[in-house]
């Protein structure tokens, strides 16, 4: 996209795994986008502004020529845990965006919200976002709602680290030899991980117990034909995620519900019963796939806000929108 002469918006996901990057215009589409496999650092004052913009920086000042445009009037940045940890983000970031780029207004906005843009666009309804934790949101295009999203020790229940978890449960039973144990999964968990006895030693000194759980899901999804503890704890997984669904979704008219995240790739073992469990809770909405992820949620809310056309509501830990002061 080259040889424009209009300003531009900056779209921005940044998660666990690293920012990604685009730069764009309303109604001529954006750049591919750039990538940085550093996550953003959080320290006392939660995700800290100044490491954001150290990668930024560059990658936007390479994608505004690549656009074709004369400068960026608009940014959306969606943050992985802007609603607990985006203090210093609200207070910094617009001002410091002015300041490097002379953009005018910078809409804050948490990765959930991204994800159900993503997934659903402007419309009234609930997203499950599912990977190694899990969060529902919804809207009636006046106000949000969450549901979970408490992390592995408080919640998240249906997610990855909570399937993993429940499969190397139901192997140590089996070891121990109590009821509602799974040879199978014993046998896939001292594979994964060495001898049953040393599961606790491997895994609780680890700082990223989340994800060293999560990764026995899809394990669990593997036994799940022919073992009834891995059918029964994906199906369990699936009532907990209509669960969430429910307390989020709006009650009357035309609404919609769609699932995103990387658990979603366990398949059919999960997906069926929970696309069942749905339907059983929320006969009144339409399930719909994912039409993106949070970088195309992100993109969306850009061009919208850049347009003069968001329709989605405004809310200070979930949506922030601020004109900021350059200087």
């Amino acid at each position: 996209m080259t040889g424009g002469t209009e300003e531009g918006f900056l779209a921005v996901d940044s998660g666990g795994s690293g920012l990604r990057v685009v730069v764009g215009a309303p109604g001529r589409g954006c750049t591919a986008p750039r990538e940085s496999r550093v996550p953003v650092r959080t320290g006392p004052r939660g995700i800290e502004p100044g490491h954001l913009m150290e990668q930024l920086v560059p990658m936007v000042r390479a994608l505004i020529p690549e656009a074709g445009v004369t400068g960026l009037g608009t940014a959306v940045i969606g943050a992985a845990g802007l609603a607990t940890l985006g203090d210093a983000l609200r207070a910094e970031l617009p001002g410091a965006l002015a300041r490097e780029f002379g953009v005018r207004t910078v809409a804050l906005v948490a990765d959930a919200v991204t994800a159900y843009t993503g997934a659903l666009g402007s419309r009234p309804g609930a997203v499950v976002a599912a990977g190694t934790g899990l969060i529902a949101i919804g809207t009636d295009l006046k106000h949000w709602r969450r549901a979970d999203g408490w992390g592995h020790l408080l919640g998240d229940c249906g997610s990855g680290a909570w399937i993993g978890r429940a499969g190397l449960e139901a192997a140590l039973r089996a070891h121990d030899g109590r009821p509602g144990g799974s040879t199978a999964l014993l046998a896939l968990a001292e594979e994964a991980f060495g001898p049953a006895r040393e599961l606790p030693g491997r895994l609780y000194p680890r700082t990223d117990r989340p994800a060293v759980l999560a990764s026995f899901a899809p394990h669990v999804a593997a036994c799940a034909d022919g073992d009834p503890v891995a059918d029964g704890i994906l199906r369990e997984a699936a009532r907990h995620m209509a669960e969430s669904a429910a307390a989020v979704c709006p009650a009357g008219g035309e609404t919609h519900v769609s699932l995103t995240g990387g658990l979603f790739r366990l398949g059919a073992a999960l997906v069926v019963p929970l696309e069942e469990e749905l339907g059983r809770r929320l006969p009144h909405a339409r399930q719909v796939a994912a039409a993106g992820g949070p970088l195309e949620g992100s993109i969306q809310i850009a061009s919208e806000l850049a347009g003069g056309s968001l329709t989605l509501p405004s809310d200070e830990s979930m949506l922030y929108v601020v004109t900021p002061k350059r200087g």
